[in-house]
């Protein structure tokens, strides 16, 4: 039973049962996608029927950001812990190299995802790179037919939310592979366009302020983080 936070429901999981789940749907034939919500997109979810559809038909929620963390252990619904999703798909990585399964990239900037697709395969020897392709496309229909061509195991859909929510959403039964996940600017962190927090920062859960130290023009996004914890605090208050 998924654990609610202003209307999104969060899988209860740890890092490792969110990756036996994800190994597990690669050997099904039904269209999986994961997503992983922080609370920014809690708050678009509640401004955003279609996103709140998409996310709700996701087959694993993971909560992506420590706020998402905080919101259900003030709303006495407690996640045992944070499952950041770039972290969720370097551990899957590290499974599926052991018997040469494929990820097909999509996202980024053109050549983002070429740049990441040599990095991931020269630290995850085994792992195949079934292709690339940028964000950069109108029409879904080549995208498609071009994954559908590589026939991936997994598919990263990196287009930033919620549009990659509603694209896989949207795509799902028309995509011949077992498993999609949206993973945001994922793509520029394993091609080394961005770099991530250090690790300090990340045992501080102050992954937020690095980035915004790094581009403040993203100020205005994290402002959503206080309105989520306003909510939270409101329905806590309410006893919902």
């Amino acid at each position: 039973m998924r654990t609610d936070v202003l209307g999104v429901g969060f899988d209860p999981v740890t890092m490792d049962e969110a990756v036996e789940r994800g190994m597990a749907m690669l050997d099904t034939d039904a269209p999986d996608y994961v997503v992983t919500p922080n609370p920014e997109i809690v708050m678009t979810c509640r401004e955003d029927p279609e996103a709140k559809k998409a996310v709700e038909a996701a087959s694993l929620v993971l909560p992506d950001g420590i706020g998402v963390i905080y919101g259900a252990k003030i709303l006495g619904r407690p996640l045992p812990e944070k499952v950041p999703g770039a972290d969720f798909a370097l551990a899957m990585f590290a499974r599926m190299a052991r018997t040469g399964r494929s990820v097909y990239l999509l996202g980024a900037k053109p050549g983002v995802a070429e740049a990441a697709g040599k990095n991931l395969a020269e630290r995850f020897p085994g792992l195949v790179i079934a292709g690339t392709a940028d964000g950069y496309f109108q029409d879904d229909g080549p995208v498609i037919d071009a994954v559908n061509k590589a026939a991936p195991d997994m598919l990263l859909v990196c287009l930033g939310a919620p549009k990659q929510e509603k694209w896989m959403y949207r795509n799902r039964d028309k995509l011949k592979v077992r498993l999609m996940a949206g993973l945001g600017g994922s793509l520029d962190v394993y091609a080394g366009v961005v770099e991530r927090a250090p690790e300090s920062w990340q045992r501080l859960n102050l992954e937020w302020l690095y980035r915004l130290k790094q581009d403040p023009r993203r100020i205005g996004r994290m402002m959503k983080l206080p309105h989520f914890m306003v909510c939270v605090m409101g329905q806590r208050i309410r006893g919902k």
